[in-house]
């Protein structure tokens, strides 16, 4: 008589195979609402802008303003002086200065070039065809770097670098104290490697040097840290969660080629709670506004920061499997007699 029919067993790796198959496409749809969706809807959203002079004088800016309902944050200011200390204290992005000849825009390219230009577009409107309204650059853009991209593209780095310091630390089995130490003193080098790259070398930065070097420390402790505390406590996913936040969300959502206000609500708030979104706000604080504007970021940094070492020091309390646990006797230890 015939014997039973074998089952057929299941291909080796098959599930492998339909999650690499649906997986790929949802990450590649996810990174490209991440990245295109934001930079394809940038504008300006309750931008910060001032206006500066006598009432009947900003009358007919105010109304030039008005037609761009919900683009800009209006704050009035007395004079001129007024209007370019907040535009240099980092409380608005430029200004508007009523002037007997017309109007005079003042702007800070060194905040986002992008922004300038949005706003000596909106401040001119249609009489810029006759009269183009008149700009002073406050607080001006390094000439290594008229444009910001090389400051945008140091933003990246950082978050890919903090994720691999992270990730090494756990691979390397380091753990407690041992780990706590690498990532500190791994965030210090790369704070002094990244301001003498930007600031020595480049230019691109050039505000106070070691202000820069701790700054970038700051970033790289807060991106590193986290990614290393979410490894030691979840392993392997734990690392790929720290990773998608921190390059996948953080970066596109960091504002640093524009403005979080150039960005869509809520993601460019969302973007400065995140380690690349505070760093690139701090980076524009310490390198060209003397440090103003500077207490948030750090605090979200700092956050980070704290965070991650905590986890990382929790994950090193808890006790590793010793040889003891297996459940197997050692070859030392005393065998029962038999017998």
């Amino acid at each position: 008589m015939p014997g039973p029919t074998p089952r057929r067993r299941p291909v080796p790796g098959s599930r492998a195979l339909v999650a690499v198959v649906l997986l790929a496409p949802l990450i590649v749809g996810v990174a490209l609402w991440a990245f295109a969706w934001p930079a394809a809807r940038t504008a300006p959203r309750d931008l910060p802008l001032g206006v500066a002079g006598p009432p009947a004088a900003t009358a007919p800016v105010q109304k030039q303003l008005a037609r761009h309902a919900g683009q800009f944050e209006v704050h009035r200011y007395a004079d001129e002086a007024a209007a370019r200390d907040a535009v240099e204290q980092r409380e608005v992005y430029g200004a508007v200065v009523a002037r007997p000849d017309g109007p005079h825009m003042l702007t800070a390219s060194a905040a986002g070039p992008v922004v300038a230009q949005a706003l000596e577009k909106a401040a001119g409107g249609p009489s810029a065809q006759t009269h183009a309204a008149r700009s002073t650059d406050v607080v001006a853009a390094p000439e290594a770097d008229p444009r910001g991209a090389a400051l945008s593209s140091s933003v990246l780095p950082m978050a890919i670098g903090g994720v691999a310091a992270g990730a090494l630390v756990v691979t390397a089995g380091l753990r407690g104290t041992r780990a706590v130490v690498a990532l500190l003193g791994a965030a210090a080098l790369v704070g002094v490697v990244a301001a003498a790259l930007t600031d020595t070398w480049l230019g691109v930065l050039t505000g106070d040097w070691w202000a820069e070097s701790a700054s970038f420390a700051l970033i790289s402790l807060a991106v590193s840290a986290s990614a290393a505390g979410l490894g030691t406590l979840l392993g392997p996913a734990g690392l790929g969660l720290g990773a998608m936040v921190m390059v996948l969300f953080g970066n596109p959502l960091s504002g640093v080629t524009s403005a979080p206000e150039m960005l869509p609500q809520p993601l460019g708030d969302i973007g400065q709670w995140l380690p690349p979104g505070a760093g690139g706000t701090l980076l524009r604080s310490v390198g060209f506004f003397d440090g103003r504007a500077s207490d948030s970021p750090v605090l979200v940094l700092t956050v980070w920061a704290v965070a991650g070492l905590v986890l990382v020091t929790i994950g090193g309390l808890r006790k590793e499997p010793g040889p003891e646990s297996d459940g197997r006797a050692q070859p030392n230890e005393a065998q029962p007699a038999v017998a």
